[in-house]
């Protein structure tokens, strides 16, 4: 059996804070969740990538890949390659510029695809996806996060053929983590700290869910 990769996807815009955003602190504690199963993780920063939105040229129907888009094609070889991805997303409006870019793409190569043939299999066929969002809103405000960020970034996956991983039965579409506490510094934004022991445990739990899906698929298949 070969061995299992996953792939983490900060989606943070926010350029100042670079490795200490909330996202990629999170890609960092799934992917040393993960090494204690001897699971390797990238983490890809989308603030790395210089991302473009479809513009519907069609370009992408021959090579299934875009035509004016080098990293784009980059993060979707990293996607495809891939057992498992996971999305770590802020709430913006609903979610970040890049990350809707990188989504709208993706659904385009499949879309011109499946036109053609309805039979037609992504390459990303039923690989796993896991979504966590987060945001400046306490526990009253996850259930929206799920709705604005969670559920609009697993319906893009579904018409690409992945499969989001639920957290249980009302939380189906991942998971959503709350601020501890908002603080105003006299800053541009506020500082919203988060309980980072409190996270981790909810995100262990969702990491554990989503390996044991993927062990489980493996053993039907």
């Amino acid at each position: 059996m070969k061995d299992k990769k996953a792939l983490c996807i900060s989606a943070s815009n926010m350029m100042k804070s670079r490795d200490k955003s909330t996202s990629y602190r999170i890609c960092g504690i799934i992917s040393g969740l993960l090494a204690k199963k001897r699971i390797s993780c990238k983490i890809l920063d989308l603030r790395d990538y210089s991302l473009s939105p479809c513009t519907g040229c069609g370009g992408c129907y021959e090579k299934k890949r875009c035509a004016h888009d080098r990293d784009f094609n980059c993060i979707y070889e990293e996607m495809i390659q891939a057992d498992y991805v996971f999305f770590v997303s802020p709430h913006y409006a609903p979610i970040p510029a890049k990350l809707c870019a990188l989504l709208e793409k993706m659904e385009q190569i499949t879309f011109v695809h499946w036109w053609r043939d309805h039979s037609y299999r992504s390459e990303l066929w039923g690989s796993l996806a896991g979504i966590i969002s987060h945001g400046g809103g306490d526990k009253g405000a996850l259930k929206s996060y799920k709705k604005m960020v969670n559920d609009t970034i697993s319906n893009a996956l579904g018409t690409v053929q992945m499969r989001t991983v639920p957290f249980n039965s009302e939380w189906n579409t991942g998971i959503s983590l709350p601020v501890e506490r908002v603080v105003d510094k006299k800053g541009v934004f506020p500082v919203q700290e988060y309980e980072w022991k409190k996270m981790e445990e909810e995100i262990r739990k969702y990491v554990e869910i989503i390996v044991q899906t993927s062990k489980s698929l493996y053993a039907i298949y």
